[in-house]
């Protein structure tokens, strides 16, 4: 394999620095899913732990860095699930955290932000005018800037899942893997093309922001004007030129679907799983919804990433979702 940025010797060391509440996290056949699927269905838990989402395993790494720099502090941007992780690793290690998010991104995950005890600044605007605001404080603070998928302790943290499905005994050849910023891509991606290479990486993202997608399929960074989803956790307009290098290396295939499929893969998951998720975590079962005949008699695991949701927005989704019977 051509070399990524990541270094799975790297990625092992920082299973070592990771709090263990975030470690080997449930991996189960869910057999209630597969009639309406056609194929053989795993599932990867990341949301059952105290920030509902996989993103602690990277700033976990951050965190346990920056606690020995004499700036004891950090600045994100985020859509509410990397501000609500840096925020937790943040405060068990004494560290000032400030999160600049959209005033429009999901109250549920603002509100617990600032329960974590970091300081939220809202911006008028999407994600990208988050970032640049997240830039413009470091800048003034002179403080570290936590910049998901760019820097690589974000994605080696993700790319502890990869070792966590490469050691399992569940025998798939498939995985499906929400994409936003590339960070859980890139680096479950190159753990399993570094140690499963036989192993298809597939990556999923919103029609309705399908800018990385997009770049993936035309080698180049492509970026949008506008992200229409409900999966907020991956709606980004402008790609990073060294996740995009990445990818290429990684990636088997990148598809993007229709916001019905991520809803009745919500509702799937409900009544079948017994999980509530946030749209960004249905995106695997989206992905067999609209191509049946592609997993048909595969072993493909899904990894369900975040379950930091609006309960308003949730119920009026999931409940005018179409039920799926076997």
């Amino acid at each position: 394999m051509q070399e990524t940025r990541l270094d799975t010797a790297r990625i092992r060391a920082a299973r070592r620095v990771i709090d263990p509440v975030y470690l080997d996290t449930p991996l189960y056949r869910c057999e209630a899913l597969e009639p309406g699927l056609g194929c053989t269905v795993s599932i990867k838990l990341e949301t059952a732990n105290p920030v509902r989402s996989f993103k602690a395993r990277g700033t976990e790494v951050v965190a346990s860095l920056l606690a020995e720099n004499a700036s004891r502090a950090a600045v994100c941007a985020s859509a509410g699930n990397l501000g609500q992780a840096l925020a937790w690793s943040g405060r068990g290690r004494g560290l000032d955290v400030t999160v600049v998010a959209s005033r429009f991104a999901t109250r549920a995950k603002l509100d617990r932000i600032r329960a974590l005890d970091a300081v939220l600044e809202l911006v008028d605007g999407d994600h990208e005018m988050a970032r640049e605001r997240a830039a413009s404080i470091a800048r003034y603070d002179g403080i570290r800037l936590v910049e998901d998928s760019l820097d690589i302790e974000t994605c080696e943290g993700a790319a502890t899942i990869g070792l966590e499905l490469v050691d399992s005994t569940t025998p798939f050849d498939a995985v499906l893997i929400a994409l936003g910023g590339g960070a859980l891509a890139t680096g479950v991606g190159h753990v399993l093309k570094a140690l499963a290479p036989e192993v298809e990486v597939i990556c999923v993202q919103p029609l309705g922001a399908p800018a990385l997608t997009h770049s993936w399929r035309q080698r180049r960074v492509v970026t949008t004007g506008s992200a229409n989803t409900i999966a907020d956790g991956v709606a980004g307009r402008c790609p990073i030129p060294a996740v995009l290098d990445d990818l290429l290396l990684v990636a088997d295939a990148a598809v993007l679907v229709q916001e019905a499929s991520i809803i009745a893969g919500m509702r799937m998951l409900l009544d079948h799983a017994g999980l509530v998720v946030e749209p960004s975590a249905a995106l695997g079962i989206a992905a067999i919804l609209e191509d049946r005949d592609r997993f048909a008699g595969r072993h493909v695991v899904t990894i369900v990433c975040g379950s930091n949701v609006d309960m308003d927005a949730y119920h009026q989704w999931v409940g005018a979702a179409p039920i799926y019977k076997s």
